[in-house]
């Protein structure tokens, strides 16, 4: 037997809603797609794989300390939409230092934390990383390898997304880290590794 789907209630809508406002101004890298899509990407991935309204909303918000504002972004999430939303941000969350501290360093601390997080954080956190190589994958088709110049990592980026599918799978794994195993072997074939 299933679980009845995730009901969501007007706090998901004061969510999106939030997420929109704060997020209206930036774009997916490189791209002039608004950086909403994957914000909603992302929430519709976790509610897609049986997330709660919390995981929900936090996919919602997963990159708003990160990109719009600190730790004082993290308190507003907190005071607005509670801790537990508050603490997968922060757990999605690779630094709430402006400017961030070089790449490679802060995504291995990442990759070093994901087996220490808790298991809703890991699920939206996975949620996130499926959305983005989807959408790696869908400019690989379009631009080819002229997509890596986009990214502050270039072609780690491939290392990155296999090691956060390794990390992943050793904290538990499931059926999203499979999904996003998947992914990654498409974005590889299509980078010609």
């Amino acid at each position: 037997m299933t679980s009845p789907p995730t009901q969501l209630t007007p706090r998901f809508d004061a969510a999106m809603q939030y997420a929109l406002e704060i997020h209206r101004r930036q774009e997916r890298k490189g791209s002039r797609v608004p950086y909403a899509t994957h914000l909603l990407g992302t929430a519709a991935i976790v509610l897609h794989y049986g997330g709660s309204e919390d995981q929900a909303i936090a996919a919602l918000l997963h990159d708003a300390a990160e990109d719009q504002g600190g730790k004082w972004r993290l308190d507003d999430i907190r005071t607005r939409f509670g801790d537990a939303v508050a603490r997968i941000v922060d757990a999605c969350t690779d630094t709430l230092e402006d400017p961030k501290p070089p790449w490679d360093p802060r995504k291995r601390a990442y990759l070093a934390r994901i087996a220490t997080e808790p298991e809703e954080a890991r699920f939206v956190s996975a949620a996130d990383k499926v959305d983005n190589a989807r959408a790696i994958v869908a400019d690989l088709r379009l631009h080819g390898r002229a997509l890596w110049d986009r990214f502050t990592g270039g072609t780690r980026s491939l290392w990155y997304y296999a090691a956060l599918v390794e990390a992943f799978r050793a904290a538990g794994g499931g059926p999203l880290v499979e999904e996003l195993a998947r992914t990654v072997e498409e974005m590889k074939r299509l980078a010609g590794c």
